[in-house]
């Protein structure tokens, strides 16, 4: 990379967003400058510049541009670099149609699902967050069946885009695996994603960026320490 391409990402090392963005630069084989926001403090003067609206990580700065949003990060490294490395979305402008419809569906059902079922304020809520993550994860089991065509992965032979959209969260459900002591991609109930799990785990590119799971479990069970303590002096 040379001083006319510079490239820098901000973000927070357990942020299943900013492991996207992560994933798109590896898997294109990029280098660029990480810098570790504190989203829970006081955030960074840079931080607050480049993404005034959300105030959010990740945010890409290229060449003193700033792009946010992860989903979008990961379509504009795909664009600028087209070259460099696999193509993540496809040519072809229905097939990418499918690609960003299955990308959407990730965000609006597997994670809000997966959220309720973290965070939700009853053991009912978490419930019903549970329940409607399998489900979320049953219509994924279909769309990869689909859009593989036989092939290792969403993308065909090779890692797209659907895979990176998904691959942000690969290290979060291998934690909540073993918090919650469930597989919630089932090798039984879906098979096709179960594999898909270790296959796109096992890769150089993701291995790489891969947040550490033992981390992330001990960073959940501060967090739910935390909102146990909170939920008792309301009821107090």
């Amino acid at each position: 990379m040379t001083g006319e391409d510079e490239l820098k990402l901000l973000g927070m090392w357990a942020s299943p967003f900013v492991l996207r963005a992560r994933l798109a630069l590896s898997f294109k084989g990029l280098r660029y400058e990480y810098v570790e926001e504190e989203i829970f403090g006081n955030k960074s003067e840079l931080l607050l510049k480049s993404n005034p609206i959300h105030k959010k990580v990740p945010v890409l700065i290229h060449n003193g541009k700033p792009i946010c949003e992860s989903q979008i990060i990961v379509q504009y490294i795909d664009e600028v670099y087209g070259a460099a490395g696999p193509s993540l979305l496809p040519t072809d402008p229905y097939d990418r149609a499918v690609t960003r419809f299955w990308a959407a569906y990730i965000d609006d059902k597997l994670f809000s699902s997966f959220m309720m079922m973290i965070m939700g304020k009853t053991e009912e809520e978490k419930a019903e967050g549970r329940k409607q993550l399998f489900a979320a994860a049953e219509t994924l089991e279909g769309a990869l069946e689909e859009c593989s065509e036989g092939k290792p992965f969403f993308g065909g032979d090779n890692v797209g885009f659907v895979d990176i959209a998904l691959g942000g969260f690969v290290a979060w459900v291998l934690a909540r695996d073993r918090l919650s002591g469930l597989k919630h991609f089932d090798a039984d109930k879906t098979p096709l994603l179960a594999a898909w799990l270790e296959r796109f785990s096992s890769l150089n590119e993701t291995k790489a960026v891969m947040p550490d799971v033992e981390k992330l479990v001990e960073l959940s069970k501060r967090r739910q320490a935390q909102a146990d303590a909170a939920a008792a002096v309301v009821q107090e």
